[in-house]
């Protein structure tokens, strides 16, 4: 962005010792990945540059931990794992979500600000308390060590993400449209699909994005409630860390980082696309 002409030399200072912070914010949190993504293709079974790497020298660049990862049955069977509790919670949590979104938007809901405190508290308390009261739960009903537990506690923890983003573009919604549909002989239903639907989407399919990140990157409830047959990918990664070594995780980790790069370009597309849709010009 420009300095406008009328700026003072402090204010033209302070833009540019502006521009300075934010670049090193930035290369404080992009500074790992510049050191992650490298170290997967590194030929020796070492975290660190060797000195063929450091030369560029092809012989020390392979493709060996990337094998690995896809020729393992363990981490085939784990990654198979978050997505299948990944999907299955996501579905759950934006279909209870978005039904909970259009009930606290209505006006005649009621005791709306205890509900609302009450479906997003799994963001507000803290995650291991989460854990523990599902677990002493799970194991009352028989759910713990089984996929149907898993599914229910990350379902749990996907809502609120759910609730929040539907509700933020319900809350730009016009609601005459919902009566111009019933005035011409719609049913609620109709409504809801052919007038409703479309124009919240993209807020529903970014907060099921954001339950789905939830469930895939979710460790301590796992660690909980799962047994050996739900091993998930970050419960593998964390075993791995802690007792075997391996640069395997270094090629996980950044196939992570470009599945989050994926979802992060889908959800800022559906951000543009909203705006679209409620006449706001992209900035």
């Amino acid at each position: 962005m420009a300095i406008p002409s009328y700026a003072t030399r402090g204010e033209r200072i302070w833009h540019y010792v502006f521009l300075v912070i934010c670049g090193l914010v930035f290369l404080f949190l992009i500074g790992p990945l510049l050191v992650i993504i490298p170290l997967s293709f590194n030929a020796e079974p070492y975290f660190t540059f060797s000195k063929e790497m450091l030369t560029f020298d092809p012989a020390g660049y392979s493709l060996r931990w990337y094998q690995d990862f896809f020729t393992s049955s363990e981490w085939l069977n784990a990654i198979k794992n978050s997505f299948i509790i990944g999907i299955a919670s996501t579905l759950l949590a934006t279909v209870l979500g978005t039904v909970a979104a259009l009930g606290l938007t209505s006006r005649h809901m009621p005791a709306r600000g205890a509900i609302m405190a009450l479906l997003i508290s799994p963001m507000i308390v803290p995650l291991i308390i989460s854990a523990a009261a599902m677990f002493f739960f799970f194991s009352k009903v028989n759910l713990a060590q089984t996929y149907v537990g898993v599914i229910l506690a990350h379902t749990a923890l996907g809502i609120p993400f759910v609730v929040i983003t539907v509700t933020a573009t319900l809350s730009s919604f016009d609601t005459t449209l919902i009566r111009a549909a019933h005035s011409l002989g719609a049913n609620p239903t109709r409504t809801f699909f052919k007038v409703v639907l479309p124009l919240v989407t993209p807020g529903v399919v970014s907060g099921a994005l954001f339950a789905f990140i939830t469930s895939f990157d979710e460790v301590v409830v796992v660690l909980f409630i799962a047994g050996p047959e739900q091993r998930t990918m970050p419960i593998q990664m964390w075993s791995g860390i802690r007792e075997q070594i391996s640069p395997t995780i270094l090629a996980v980790a950044t196939l992570l980082v470009l599945l989050s790069m994926l979802l992060l370009t889908t959800l800022e597309l559906l951000r543009r696309r909203g705006e679209r849709l409620r006449g706001v010009t992209p900035g």
